[in-house]
């Protein structure tokens, strides 16, 4: 998946001249204006590129980044809050999608009330953890939070079955931490101390909130953070949860529980709402292990702690301003945001989590343009048929392997723009009470609606994602590629105004041919034309492919892109593979056009220059070394930076585009080059 967010529809306002003005100039090629003349393209691509805008463009305080992702997210914003506030004036009918995101945004926007109640929105919850006294009892109040939105003790959830796609599986996964993951409760680094020092205060400021005097608030703190401790201990790092057999392990609900014999699993499973279950898949059965050790050992009193403190964090954003800033101060650790983003944009994020897709519904009816849809339908086919021209072009793959590689392109599913089929919100109550119960009330309709999932058809016309997404996915257990209507959009430009060799560079390359060269990575390669999780390469391909993944493994090892923390290259290996061979299939596709072959310059950039610079448009990111550090320890994604500069050195056509010559920063030998795809 890539990391970007917007849509469709800018439409630029209109100038009038009187008749004894002058011509207006021409405006600046939006490409060339970004470029920044002092760095040389042979050193640092992504500065040449992005630098002119990035220098004119400082990270604003509330924002832990800044670039092109957030530029189209402001556009979006902007539409979502007028769609907002004209449902909250329209008194729409009770049950309609109108009234319930007008009721949302009344309830997120009442700062009044909000901060009247404090944390007596909670109060029942707090007392249902009170309540708790057996291990059978912190069993059912896991399962409560779970089905509220609280992430404790452990994951779980319904999907595909990796190994039948056609079959929604119960699935069971390592969690139940209240720092990113298990790399911040052991790193010595300077950074990450620093972060642990941030998440113990935080913990007992929660405590001390919960009215507790400071010695008791202390003793909880610790308490917490020693059992989360131990669960990070058992804990998968980064790139050992990217081998997807490794994290497949089905067993029967009887073999679960001798796994972890101190988890009643049919107790939990029922409170959840699982009536009939035969079997789990555990993504890390070691995890489940350590979890039941820890259940049977750890004191009630510190799991009731524990539970408290989750339901507080996993809370915060919508609870009153001294809740919510208790938890920004310590996420400023991890983002280095120096305040919070203004409120209505955060009520629009909680509101795109909770019902997004029913946003989503009266989005398009307001701002996409079908003629661009087309668009980009077509630049879909025209990037298959550039892979497919590149397995047969491929001369260290088994014609017995193409012939397999050529079905599972052809079967990739292609959805662009918005669902044919809406999901329906009817079910879920919006009101104008307490946010956090609004919330609560999302979390339990989606908690409800993919358990319920379990024992019937896979949905394949589903998407996970809305329409006013700046972001795509390709999802190997359906192999299909989901582009939103917002990944396209370009900030202040018609689509119509968009020139093709930056469509192909921007569109084509960052993110078609990315999504579909995943169904082909080092994880996609591994699931069959029909999604499931199938070995259907030769011995000797499967091989080929890792010796030569091993070559782009070594590149990102290499960078630095803060402090003492490098790129984890295998972890981020996917991703990689990804950007390089959507950079190679935009190119060939490009290639073909006749823009391509016209050969013309715009802004006096070269077709070539203008389809890289294109790619390097859709990176053009700015951020705090907090996030960087972070994103590095915790992102199966690298850095924008090293997003734009680490493909490039590996195509021959950047080196002629540029005139990257042997010595530079971006030059590498031929026998260092990546040849995958």
């Amino acid at each position: 998946m890539n990391t970007k967010k917007i849509i469709f529809g800018c439409i630029p306002a209109i100038i009038l001249f009187a008749c004894n003005q002058p011509e207006p100039t021409a405006k600046p090629d939006f490409l060339s204006s970004n470029i920044d003349t002092t760095v040389s393209p042979s050193d640092d691509f992504f500065g040449y590129a992005n630098g002119g805008w990035i220098k004119k463009n400082p990270i604003p305080d509330a924002e832990s980044a800044w670039g092109i992702g957030f530029l189209v997210q402001e556009e979006i914003y902007k539409r979502l809050k007028k769609i907002n506030d004209d449902a909250e004036n329209e008194k729409a009918a009770d049950g309609t999608v109108s009234q319930k995101i007008g009721d949302f945004w009344y309830s997120g926007m009442d700062t009044i009330d909000i901060n009247k109640k404090g944390l007596s929105p909670l109060q029942a919850d707090l007392d249902t953890i009170d309540a708790i006294h057996t291990t059978q009892d912190l069993l059912l109040v896991t399962a409560f939070l779970h089905n509220k939105g609280i992430n404790a003790l452990f994951g779980d959830g319904v999907g595909q079955d990796d190994k039948n796609s056609e079959v929604m599986a119960y699935q069971l996964k390592q969690g139940g931490l209240g720092m990113p993951n298990r790399d911040y409760y052991f790193n010595t680094d300077e950074r990450t101390v620093g972060v642990r020092k941030a998440y113990n205060k935080y913990i007992l400021q929660t405590f001390m909130q919960l009215k507790s005097d400071s010695a008791a608030a202390t003793k909880k703190a610790n308490a917490v953070y020693q059992l989360e401790t131990k669960l990070a201990k058992a804990s998968r790092k980064l790139v050992d949860l990217r081998d997807p057999y490794k994290n497949y392990n089905k067993m029967t609900i009887a073999a679960l529980g001798k796994l972890s014999g101190n988890i009643n699993w049919p107790v939990y499973l029922q409170k959840v709402g699982i009536h009939t279950l035969d079997s789990a898949i555990v993504g890390q059965p070691e995890f489940y292990s350590a979890l039941s050790n820890e259940i049977k050992n750890t004191p009630i009193e510190d799991w009731k702690n524990y539970l408290r403190f989750h339901l507080i964090q996993g809370s915060a954003a919508y609870l009153n301003s001294q809740t919510y800033q208790n938890a920004f101060e310590f996420r400023k650790s991890l983002t280095g945001a120096k305040e919070p983003r203004p409120r209505w944009k955060r009520i629009l994020d909680a509101e795109e989590g909770a019902m997004g897709e029913a946003l989503g519904q009266l989005f398009v009816k307001e701002y996409f343009n079908e003629k661009a849809k087309q668009r980009y339908i077509d630049l879909v086919e025209a990037i298959r048929d550039a892979y497919k021209d590149r397995i047969g072009k491929l001369t260290w793959m088994s014609d017995s392997t193409k012939q397999k590689a050529y079905q599972k392109l052809a079967r990739i599913t292609k959805k662009v723009g918005y669902p044919d089929k809406w999901k329906d919100f009817s079910a879920l109550k919006i009101d104008r009470g307490p946010l956090v119960l609004n919330i609560q009330r999302a979390n339990q309709w989606w908690r409800n609606y993919n358990i319920n999932k379990l024992g019937k058809p896979v949905d394949r016309n589903e998407w996970v994602m809305t329409p006013q997404t700046y972001n795509a996915y390709y999802n190997p257990s359906n192999n299909e590629i989901v582009l939103p209507a917002g990944i396209f959009a370009v900030p202040d430009m018609r689509d119509e105004d968009l020139d093709d060799a930056f469509v192909y560079g921007y569109a084509a390359a960052s993110t078609i041919g990315h999504e579909i060269t995943h169904g082909f990575d080092d994880q996609g390669r591994q699931y069959d034309d029909k999604g499931n999780l199938k070995n259907w390469w030769q011995k000797n391909d499967s091989i080929q492919f890792v010796q030569r993944a091993q070559k782009i493994i070594k590149q990102f090892n290499e960078f630095n892109p803060v402090d003492t923390l490098h790129i984890n290259g295998e972890a981020t290996q996917g991703e990689n593979i990804a950007d390089l061979g959507g950079l190679l299939l935009g190119l060939d596709a490009f290639k073909k056009t006749e823009a391509y072959k016209k050969g013309e310059k715009i802004g006096g950039l070269t077709p070539l220059q203008r389809y890289f610079l294109g790619y390097a448009y859709s990176w053009m990111f700015e951020e705090r070394k907090e996030t960087l550090a972070n994103e590095v320890m915790t992102d199966v994604h690298a850095p924008s930076k090293e997003r734009l500069n680490g493909p490039m050195v590996n195509i021959p056509e950047f080196y002629e585009a540029f005139d990257i010559k042997p010595g530079s920063k971006m030059y590498r030998a031929d026998s260092l080059r990546v040849g995958i795809w």
